[in-house]
């Protein structure tokens, strides 16, 4: 089975970096899955789940709260705002990832800008009601 490299990269540390069958990804366009040989694109993430399937076709996933992903033939690298592996991933966390994105949108002016944080903070609840803790 063909196989790409993937790798998802947060300020704080590198999550993953390996060889994979395909990724799940929460873009801005649409949720997404890329397989080897996906045209070449670069795309924005939302807020949610980075679903990954190895090459022994074992399931890992990370929280992201946005970030950019380039997309090549041969492999998927994602550079996330904040990602969270799922061991991290709390109600807690997710509460406070929610208070830091209401805060921020207060201080917004811009109306759209306003309305993506709005989203961002619907995708992050849907994130807590979908995860069992």
């Amino acid at each position: 089975m063909a196989t790409m490299l993937f790798e998802l990269i947060s300020p704080e540390r590198v999550m993953f970096s390996g060889e994979v069958r395909a990724v799940m990804l929460p873009a801005t366009e649409g949720d997404m899955t890329v397989m080897p040989g996906h045209e070449p694109t670069m795309v924005m993430l939302n807020p949610g789940i980075i679903a990954v399937t190895d090459t022994q076709g074992h399931g890992h996933r990370a929280f992201v709260r946005g970030g950019f992903v380039e997309i090549t033939g041969s492999g998927v690298s994602v550079l996330a705002e904040r990602a969270l592996p799922p061991e991290e991933l709390t109600r807690d966390r997710l509460d406070e990832e929610i208070l830091r994105l209401e805060t921020m949108r207060e201080a917004m002016g811009n109306d759209r800008a306003r309305r993506e944080a709005d989203f961002a903070i619907s995708r992050l609840e849907q994130v807590k009601t979908t995860l069992s803790f």
